[in-house]
């Protein structure tokens, strides 16, 4: 389901995000590696897919990755710092948005009503995302802290979706999950050196992996 804008319609985000509980993140130097990575992921049953803006052609691997999936996957832009990188990553297709701190990026991609993940870590962070119009908050770096700061983060805020970000390998993704994780962002742990022209197999088994600890289809976590 999309909205008026293009990008996914905010509260079907937010159920395939809870369904799937897993959003890779493909950053890579290869234009063409970085395409095919994100179509082998959407090929083993990664409905969410996002596309660092810091990638080679990021703009041109979201538009065609978005047509050659067809909605298979969502393909969403991460790195998004300013009003221009939102803009550019709406003209190309991106079905949701993902920025790495609170800026103009989360403004504009909430001005637009495009899906958002804001970055944040402290606790005034994560009030100030889900205050700016974030539909979830992504925790990064997520490392910095571990699975533990999710329950102490949740006190307070039973009710916030988070998204650890950052250094999630498969043991630390079922923690996090286990602790109330809404899903989880992986990027180097899951994609490797595929969107740099590695080892296309490698990553399938990977996403498999991931996959069946992630759960992805199966119950919903706690929002």
């Amino acid at each position: 389901m999309t909205s008026e804008n293009g990008g996914a319609d905010t509260a079907a985000f937010v159920t395939r995000l809870r369904r799937e509980r897993l959003a890779a993140i493909v950053r890579g130097g290869d234009r063409h590696a970085a395409l095919r990575t994100v179509l082998a992921l959407a090929e083993e049953g990664v409905g969410l897919i996002e596309v660092s803006l810091t990638s080679a052609d990021a703009t041109g691997v979201i538009a065609e990755a978005a047509r050659e999936t067809a909605g298979a996957a969502w393909i969403g832009a991460g790195t998004v710092v300013t009003r221009d990188d939102a803009a550019r990553a709406r003209d190309a297709g991106a079905s949701w948005i993902v920025t790495p701190a609170l800026g103009e990026g989360v403004t504009a991609a909430a001005e637009a009503g495009l899906p958002l993940l804001a970055g944040a870590l402290t606790p005034t962070e994560c009030v100030a995302a889900m205050a700016a119009g974030a539909t979830a908050v992504k925790l990064f770096p997520a490392s910095a802290v571990g699975p533990g700061y999710l329950p102490a983060l949740r006190g307070p805020f039973p009710g916030l979706p988070v998204v650890p970000v950052g250094g999630v390998d498969a043991e630390a993704a079922r923690a996090y999950l286990a602790a109330g994780a809404v899903a989880v962002g992986v990027g180097s742990p899951l994609v490797g050196d595929a969107a740099d022209g590695g080892d296309l197999a490698a990553l399938r088994a990977r996403a498999r992996t991931f996959r069946a600890v992630c759960g992805g289809h199966g119950k919903e976590a706690d929002a």
